[in-house]
């Protein structure tokens, strides 16, 4: 019963991200490699789960260890100038067969419905095509690439159609030219291409690496500015780059996940702590700690709400004692959101308090930054749980995790100081 119990507490605890990720469109990545990996058929399966769960889903295949393969069986030459393969008549051949193979396996493995298995009754429909406009790369350095080529153009408007009737998108490392040419194009430019054109919710890369490591450790999420700095020392260094790539082109979540692990892939999408690394764009605004010149542009904020009731009065000069338990969210040097973190380590827990937007920005994910920010920091503290107290914003909390709890369950320095005429509730979140 203890393994029942277990599965049913994180089949509920996934419920928030199976809603937020249904009817979104993920673009996933996936290198040769990850297809000749033996875990493959079992990320086929969690692919058809999400399928099941709404996700839209558009899958881009590699092929290079199969066409370097096939050149080999052939006996001809692997010629590249830089990273780009010569693809001259006779590898060309050799891309297509590796291709075609690969659409073929992976469109039979998403076609499964055995009964007691993982794809029975999945019922997925394959879309397939000529959705990417393709141009030779032509001459590099007097080099000529011949087959090789660059993407020119999305078909955008035709994969959302597909995806509309619930179909499943499967593209190949093939480009093709108004002019009949066929091209072979590089993996990581069709998925940055690709995500870009359907504006990707997600673009997911599987990687022989579980994410990014950083001194040996798994670097669980990072914004954009700090992957750029992490490429000199990064060992998957092409699959970072390649996210560097989607979000500067406007894909605002990519994951890194290994192909190696099972269940790599839901346990990143429907975990709070995932499996590999999350790189989120960067966001032109800054949340960082509170310093005394922020002082100002928080009381702005909060003068508003206490005259409300809705925040207890602070003077500018407790405010001051008390800057170093907030953070800020500036947007062009000036205060727009604000929140507070009051530790009690004696009884291993902490008050998030006086979570506050500015009217102008509110209806966002301001207040939500904040408060994982303040958890972060709750957990580095050593922090097992937080508590809120709040007359107006129950809801909200109650949306963020937190569940209702009684003046008796608060620290007893915080018993002493309730104001019970204010009558605020009391709400506690486990970290």
């Amino acid at each position: 019963m203890s393994d029942d119990n277990a599965y049913i507490k994180w089949f509920r605890n996934s419920a928030p991200y199976i809603n937020a990720h249904r009817g979104k469109t993920f673009v996933l990545m996936i290198s040769g490699e990850t297809v000749a990996h033996p875990n493959f058929p079992t990320i086929i399966h969690d692919i058809a789960l999400l399928n099941s769960l709404g996700v839209n889903l558009v899958l881009i295949h590699g092929a290079r260890p199969q066409i370097e393969a096939r050149v080999q069986q052939r006996n001809l030459d692997s010629r590249f100038h830089g990273e780009l393969r010569i693809t001259d008549p006779g590898t060309l051949d050799c891309v297509c067969d590796a291709a075609g193979s690969l659409r073929a396996h992976i469109e039979a493995l998403l076609s499964m419905g055995v009964a007691n298995s993982p794809m029975h009754g999945a019922a997925i429909h394959v879309a397939s095509g000529n959705f990417v406009t393709a141009r030779p790369i032509g001459v590099v350095d007097g080099i000529d690439l011949e087959h090789t080529g660059q993407v020119r153009r999305i078909d955008a408007e035709a994969i959302h159609r597909q995806l509309a009737q619930d179909n499943m998108v499967l593209i190949s490392p093939l480009g093709y030219s108004p002019t009949g040419e066929i091209f072979n194009l590089a993996l990581e430019d069709i998925v940055v291409e690709t995500a870009a054109a359907i504006k990707a919710d997600k673009l997911i890369i599987f990687d022989e690496l579980p994410g990014i490591m950083c001194d040996g450790q798994l670097l669980r999420e990072c914004e954009l500015r700090d992957a750029r700095a992490l490429v000199p020392s990064a060992s998957n260094a092409a699959s970072l780059q390649t996210i560097i790539r989607a979000g500067e082109r406007g894909i605002s979540r990519c994951h890194l996940i290994g192909y190696a692990e099972d269940g790599a892939l839901l346990e990143e999408l429907y975990t709070r702590d995932g499996a590999g690394t999350l790189v989120s764009s960067d966001h032109y605004e800054e949340l960082v700690s509170a310093n005394i010149d922020d002082v100002g542009g928080i009381l702005e904020i909060i003068a508003p709400l206490e005259d409300e009731g809705v925040l207890v009065k602070r003077s500018r000069e407790l405010l001051e004692n008390e800057i170093h338990c907030f953070k800020v969210i500036r947007r062009d040097g000036v205060v727009i959101a604000c929140a507070a973190l009051y530790p009690y380590p004696d009884n291993g827990c902490g008050e998030i308090a006086c979570v506050a937007t500015h009217p102008d920005y509110r209806r966002s994910d301001r207040g939500e930054r904040l408060l994982l920010a303040l958890e972060k920091q709750a957990r580095t503290l050593g922090l097992q749980s937080v508590f809120v107290l709040t007359t107006r914003t129950a809801h909200w909390f109650q949306e963020q995790g937190f569940t209702p709890a009684s003046v008796d369950q608060l620290p007893p320095g915080k018993q002493q100081l309730y104001n019970f005429q204010r009558n605020s509730k009391v709400f506690n979140k486990v970290l």
